[in-house]
């Protein structure tokens, strides 16, 4: 087993995350020195339904849409120094992300990079439909199924990267199985050493966020104060042979780590600090220590780890039919008397359709329900600059665009004085989630060469 320091770096925590991030956190790797690995989370769950979607319209597109931005100033580098990448950029295609990655080494001259994927995690086709029936009842028939993905772990990713792996491209891996996988190929563990992947885990689970680490969802003004908010650093983890970690970031950088900032993101979604489940192991944080070392060096330690389910979860995505939503200024005196009285004139019309949000931005945009009661509870206070929203879900895309007109027609129909209409139509999808037997929904890893 080696002994020497893993640094990982994370350059993105969502998918829409900032572009220029990845370059500060490579160059903070490089003057480092030693092994090293960047990784990008641009996974959610609702992303990868809109990736699937996205590749019903392209067979080509369903990855993600920003990997040019995300990959083009730091691929060169990380070549050059043997940073090691691994990403879920692959959402829904990553055999298509790999093709797009080896069409950009070519475009920046570079030689071709060894690019991997991982396989088995899209349960989507008909074959799996007897596993999922299994797991759901018939409760899976009534579903206009969009995607049905598990989560895998860590193993693949480490054993493309131990099979020579530049890139490894995932689709649905857990989110700390990115952190996981190169602390497995790098520190050769065993696969069932749970204590070390335990805590490999929490370290994954810190970075995985990006800058809610480093301060950014962190931040209240006059509260919990963090400086350089438009130059956040992401995240550094520096992590030893037994999996503990220090978490810093990229000097000159803004943001801050400490003690607060590393609680409140261990702390983020997780259900049962004795328990957090993820396909690799069971993690436990009850005895974890949150140790400040120096400015923007923070030590983690004491996590344990329990053998891994004997599940995997599955996250299906369906079809429930189609959100509608038109916004419509107001402005002046009696504004917000005006904005009410359009949204009276939309409830009377749109009547029979169903529930109708409606909310009054700049006076309440968040508390309101769909009935209207909560609004017609709320006083008018007299409010000058009110933009109206409002919205419903149809399983009808006819009926659904039935509001988008009605709220255009407002601009002649009255009320008085309003502007700047804007309307949109989506396609509105549903979450159901289940388990599988692991055995059954298999992970494995190959390699998509570079094509002339």
């Amino acid at each position: 087993m080696r002994n020497d320091i893993l640094r990982i770096g994370c350059a993105a925590g969502f998918s829409g995350d900032r572009s220029d991030a990845a370059e500060p956190v490579v160059q903070a790797l490089v003057a480092a020195g030693g092994p090293s690995f960047l990784i990008f989370e641009t996974l959610a769950e609702r992303t990868l339904a809109l990736a699937q979607l996205a590749r019903r319209s392209d067979p080509d597109g369903g990855y993600e849409p920003l990997l040019d931005e995300l990959l083009r100033p730091v691929l060169a580098t990380c070549l050059a120094h043997r940073v090691r990448i691994v990403s879920n950029f692959g959402a829904a295609n990553p055999a298509g992300a790999a093709r797009r990655i080896h069409a950009l080494a070519r475009e920046l001259g570079l030689a071709p990079p060894r690019v991997a994927i991982l396989e088995g995690d899209d349960l989507s086709d008909v074959a799996h439909r007897p596993l999922l029936r299994t797991a759901l009842g018939p409760a899976l028939d009534s579903l206009a199924l969009v995607s049905a993905n598990a989560y895998q772990g860590a193993e693949a990713i480490a054993d493309a990267l131990q099979a020579g792996a530049d890139i490894v491209v995932c689709g649905r891996v857990a989110d700390p199985s990115l952190a996981v996988g190169p602390a497995l190929a790098h520190f050769g563990w065993a696969r069932d050493d749970w204590m070390r992947i335990g805590r490999a885990t929490m370290v994954g689970h810190l970075l995985e966020c990006g800058t809610q680490v480093t301060g950014g969802y962190y931040a209240d003004p006059g509260y919990k104060d963090v400086p350089g908010m438009a130059r956040l650093g992401y995240p550094i983890a520096e992590i030893d042979a037994d999996g503990n970690c220090t978490i810093t970031k990229p000097a000159n950088t803004g943001g801050r780590i400490d003690a607060h900032t590393v609680k409140e993101q261990l702390l983020y979604e997780v259900h049962d600090p004795a328990a957090y489940l993820t396909p690799d192991v069971v993690a436990d944080i009850t005895g974890a220590e949150v140790r400040e070392l120096a400015p923007d060096r923070v030590r983690l330690t004491g996590v344990r780890g329990h053998a891994r389910p004997a599940t995997l979860k599955v996250n299906l995505f369906h079809a429930t039919g189609w959100l509608a939503e038109g916004e419509i200024s107001y402005a002046g005196a009696r504004a917000e008397a005006r904005a009410r009285l359009a949204a009276e004139v939309l409830r009377e019309r749109l009547a029979g359709l169903g529930p109708l949000r409606v909310d009054l931005i700049g006076v309440t945009s968040l508390f309101a329900d769909d009935d209207g009661r909560w609004l017609a509870g709320f006083p008018d206070r007299g409010a000058t600059d009110v933009r109206l929203r409002i919205a419903m879900n149809h399983r009808d895309r006819a009926s659904a665009e039935r509001l988008a007109r009605e709220v255009n027609a407002l601009y002649t129909c009255g009320p008085a004085g309003g502007g700047g209409v804007r309307t949109g139509l989506r396609q509105r999808l549903g979450t159901v989630s289940c388990s599988v037997p692991r055995e059954q929904a298999p992970c494995r890893f190959c390699f998509v060469e570079a094509t002339r």
